[in-house]
């Protein structure tokens, strides 16, 4: 939207707003000052052997081998270079390799999802990544470079506060008080950032509960069912109509309202 001119074509907003759906109480609203979501970077990783019969793998420089070294190795970004005082996960979300169980295969595919909330800690774990996969396929004999590509990547959502201020101020005002919570930095991503960076105007984007409230004890980031309700992109993640409906497009009107110029009739 932004590269087919957008804001030339439509002109530049005073402030940019957004809400998500998430899993934890429906009727409840959480807003983040400051960075509220982590930056995202989605990797794939091309790891180049040799294949072979499932008989011979002496002859083979076998890329499920190397993928899963790999995978292991990945594993210790973030518990071993990523300091305590800082933050960043990275996930292998998909591992594709060969056809047959008596074949091994040419090649071996992983699918990386990586989120971080500084430039620094997102630099250090993309060269780390690249360091690791590197260093993996030499170590298996591997003759032909890993292909390393960078699918989708954009930085953490950092919400203007005197903007996000604004903004939930409509929200006590529409819902009264209590209904908004401060969750903390979100490890989830999102990359309603950039509308705000390319116009260069203010952002205030928050989360709109739809879980179903009887499923909850205690309503706040300690409550034990956020562990085990579906989170979003699950099959299972269902939220319930009502009130998340009701609720979702009270809040998106009031905010529209606290930022629109006030009109005489």
């Amino acid at each position: 939207m932004i590269d087919d001119g957008l804001f030339g074509r439509f002109g530049t907003p005073d402030v940019v707003l957004g809400q998500h759906v998430a899993p934890f109480p429906a009727g409840m609203l959480a807003a983040q000052p400051g960075v509220a979501f982590a930056a995202a970077d989605s990797l794939r990783i091309r790891l180049i052997g040799r294949g072979a019969h499932g008989s011979r793998p002496e002859a083979s420089v076998d890329p499920i081998v190397l993928a899963a070294a790999t995978v292991l190795r990945l594993q210790t970004i973030v518990s071993r270079e990523v300091a305590g005082s800082e933050a960043a996960v990275l996930t292998i979300g998909a591992i594709h390799a060969g056809t047959a169980g008596n074949v091994i295969p040419d090649e071996a595919e992983l699918k990386l999802s990586i989120r971080s909330f500084s430039t620094s800690v997102r630099e250090r774990v993309l060269a780390a990544v690249e360091r690791i996969v590197r260093g993996e396929a030499i170590a298996a004999g591997a003759t032909t470079e890993p292909v390393i590509t960078i699918d989708a990547g954009f930085p953490a959502v950092v919400n203007d506060p005197a903007a996000l201020e604004r903004t939930v101020a409509a929200f006590n005002e529409t819902f009264g008080e209590g209904r908004v919570v401060v969750p903390g930095p979100v490890t989830g991503s999102e990359d309603v950032g950039l509308l705000a960076t390319a116009a260069g105007a203010p952002l205030a984007f928050w989360l709109l509960g739809g879980a179903d409230p009887a499923l909850f004890s205690t309503g706040d980031a300690t409550d034990p069912a956020l562990r085990t309700i579906p989170s979003n992109h699950s099959p299972l993640f269902a939220p319930v109509i009502e009130p998340t409906l009701s609720v979702g497009v009270a809040a998106l009107t009031a905010a529209a309202r606290a930022w629109l110029p006030s009109r005489r009739g």
